[in-house]
């Protein structure tokens, strides 16, 4: 080979490495689709008090009003930029905790306790955010007001559903949120949980991505089956579970994540990005108890005693996930930090498809 081609092949590689550093760079720092909803608490963490939350460098004050809804505003004086989720609620206003400026629902400034008779209120307004409460969780809208009506969010069904029992933990990770969707759709990493695992030998057997959701099923075993009664205390008892094919699908409906195994389980991720190397997310497991034929025949209020008396039941199992799950997205962000530049080798197609999906909805144009 001689020099001419020697040089050519360098500048090629030199090329192609710095494309691979470009790109590995901007997934790890991409920002939010900011037209979705996005989760940002629970309804039983917003009490009187305001609750201060961030959304991708947002940062927002929820407050509930005298009729209990939800306000959503910028967590900002404009006085003195002081935290207003620091103060308190009066009737519908929040309430500044350094001068006791109060501001409405609808961002205005409504009372100063100082202002002089010759003195008119501020123009200044607070930043209002679309907002719902649904399903036990606030679901917040940082984008385009005008689409907020117009775009679905997600929704958990079974959350008040009497034949789900439901579970839920949270997850607070310093890592971009690209690293837990990737962890939650990587249906090969159960070796790091071990006997927590739920399911086990997946196989993909079809894969669907366009730039909403990416949906992979998998040919997979259950260690659970949730059939008689009896058969719940699998979740505690190891010695009584029996592997048994069941489907496994998993789905990124962008920005959250949803999987089902078979008929007896229901699990969600809701996501709250914070910032390039923080995410906030709450991971949620259902129990069926739809295969029980008699079960609607039995009295309502025995049927929410039970789902009462046994929500939260796997906590313990979601935690520990998480746990787990964290050490290896903390070492994942850091090493990122460390070595940006560095790309390994990836071998899950589902995976890759959740890349493309980031980046089609981070760098999607902003409707006016």
């Amino acid at each position: 080979m001689d020099l001419i081609d020697l040089q050519a092949l360098t500048a090629v590689a030199e090329d192609n490495g710095q494309a691979e550093e470009s790109q590995a760079k901007s997934l790890r720092g991409l920002g939010i689709n900011p037209n979705h909803w996005y989760v940002v608490a629970q309804s039983q963490e917003l009490g009187a008090k305001p609750l201060g939350v961030t959304l991708w460098h947002q940062p927002i004050v929820l407050y509930r009003d005298r009729q209990g809804q939800v306000v959503a505003v910028e967590d900002r004086c404009p006085h003195r930029q002081v935290k207003l989720s620091e103060g308190t609620v009066e009737g519908d206003h929040l309430v500044c905790a350094y001068h006791g400026w109060q501001f409405a629902p609808d961002g205005r400034c409504a009372h100063i306790p100082y202002l002089e008779p010759q003195q008119k209120l501020p123009t200044c307004r607070l930043r209002r955010y679309p907002v719902k409460e649904q399903d036990g969780f606030i679901w917040l809208f940082p984008g385009e007001v005008a689409l907020a009506e117009v775009r679905p969010l997600l929704g958990v069904p079974e959350w008040d559903h009497l034949n789900f029992i439901g579970s839920s933990a949270v997850i607070d990770v310093q890592a971009h949120y690209s690293f837990l969707i990737e962890n939650l759709m990587d249906m090969y990493h159960g070796h790091l949980h071990g006997a927590a695992q739920v399911w086990a030998n997946p196989v993909l057997s079809n894969l669907h991505g366009d730039d909403q959701r990416v949906h992979a099923h998998y040919d997979a075993e259950s260690y659970y089956r949730i059939d008689k009664l009896w058969s719940a205390t699998q979740l505690l008892i190891p010695a009584l579970r029996q592997l048994h094919p069941e489907p496994l699908d998993v789905y990124y409906h962008y920005p959250h994540w949803v999987a089902t195994l078979g008929k007896d389980f229901k699990l969600y991720c809701l996501f709250g990005p914070v910032d390039e190397t923080r995410t906030r997310a709450y991971l949620l497991h259902f129990t069926s108890l739809q295969q029980f034929p008699k079960l609607h025949q039995t009295p309502l209020p025995v049927r929410r005693f039970f789902k009462k008396s046994f929500t939260n039941s796997a906590s313990f199992v979601l935690r520990r996930l998480i746990r787990e799950d964290v050490l290896m997205l903390e070492q994942e962000q850091q090493a990122f930090v460390a070595h940006p530049s560095y790309r390994g080798p990836e071998l899950n197609r589902t995976l890759m498809a959740v890349q493309k999906l980031i980046r089609q909805q981070a760098t999607a144009p902003q409707e006016a």
